[in-house]
């Protein structure tokens, strides 16, 4: 296993040695033990194989209760897994993406976070196993969030919430604007430090968290630009909204929308910008960035209590949005 000493670019933590907690350095650490920045150089199903081990280190078990099931749904037979509270009716639904770069992950990667939003809102829970790039090009990820939160709308009966981490946040954003204005859309949604595109390509940002943060910890701006690159097809538009969602030009419509981001990431500035589309437009969004906190919190919820009272914060707004209420 690689160590700090064979990471210069670990150890020497610069201006985040005082600005991220002792715990949080603990968090990310482990987390380059795992999945070190050079495994970006090597094989995609390599990269796979050792963040799936990554995500079997950190998981955590099912809080008691919880129900777990797989099937398919839509015509290509889109994986899922459905998490309900046992011998309880579900108020609502949640239909869930994980995150990844649209590259890693699936329906194992965020399983016990699933399973922890399933117990704190009493809703039932469904993950969606999107295709995924290289072998799947935008528009394939998107395709399958559609179709598995319409299946899901069409079939439940219930109201249901859009949730997603980073990648996933992408997707939830633009299977919000893509059908808002179904007779079945989305009750809420909310987003986890979301890569939304941006309103230009990497790199020609000149302000905020791409410039304050192009270097944070566990995600860097070229680490972005690799991302947005590997899901793209030939001549892929940055203002397609299904792949940018900031590149909308109509922010009308939509769901209720809480965003929540984290201080010491290059994204966080796209989660306050789509906020201010959505009010600019007449809509209901708030947007919180997390103080001193990473991209992946998610993962370090049961260590760093920043990270899990984050996470509380991001249960009770689904909850809230599920109910039809707005949480803030």
């Amino acid at each position: 296993m690689v160590t700090e000493a064979d990471r210069p670019e670990i150890k020497d933590r610069g201006k985040y040695q005082t600005l991220l907690d002792p715990e949080l350095w603990a968090y990310i650490d482990r987390v380059n033990d795992w999945y070190p920045p050079e495994i970006a150089f090597m094989p995609i199903e390599r990269q796979r194989a050792v963040y799936d081990a990554m995500c079997r280190a950190f998981r955590e078990p099912y809080p008691a209760g919880v129900k777990a099931s797989d099937s398919s749904v839509g015509d290509r037979a889109i994986p899922v897994r459905r998490y309900q509270m046992a011998g309880t009716a579900p108020q609502a639904a949640v239909v869930y993406y994980h995150g990844g770069g649209f590259v890693l992950g699936g329906l194992d990667s965020h399983d016990d976070i699933c399973a922890e939003i399933c117990a704190g809102t009493g809703f039932a829970v469904l993950s969606a196993d999107y295709r995924l790039a290289p072998e799947h090009l935008h528009p394939a990820a998107f395709d399958d969030a559609l179709a598995v939160f319409e299946w899901a709308a069409a079939t439940t009966g219930l109201p249901t919430v859009l949730c997603g981490e980073s990648a996933g946040g992408n997707l939830a954003a633009a299977v919000a604007q893509a059908s808002r204005s179904n007779l079945r859309c989305a009750i809420g949604q909310v987003l986890i430090y979301p890569e939304l595109g941006g309103p230009e390509p990497v790199g020609k940002e000149n302000a905020g968290s791409y410039v304050e943060h192009a270097e944070a910890p566990l995600l860097t701006l070229r680490d972005i630009e690799f991302y947005r690159h590997i899901r793209s097809g030939k001549g892929q538009s940055l203002d397609d909204p299904t792949f940018s969602p900031l590149s909308d030009t109509d922010f009308s419509g939509l769901p209720p929308t809480v965003i929540v981001t984290a201080q010491c990431d290059p994204l966080s500035s796209e989660g306050e910008a789509y906020r201010d589309r959505i009010l600019a437009a007449g809509g209901r969004a708030w947007w919180r960035e997390e103080t001193r906190l990473v991209h992946s919190f998610l993962r370090a919820r049961k260590t760093v209590p920043r990270a899990g009272e984050a996470f509380a914060r991001i249960v009770a707004a689904i909850a809230a949005l599920g109910k039809g209420d707005w949480p803030y």
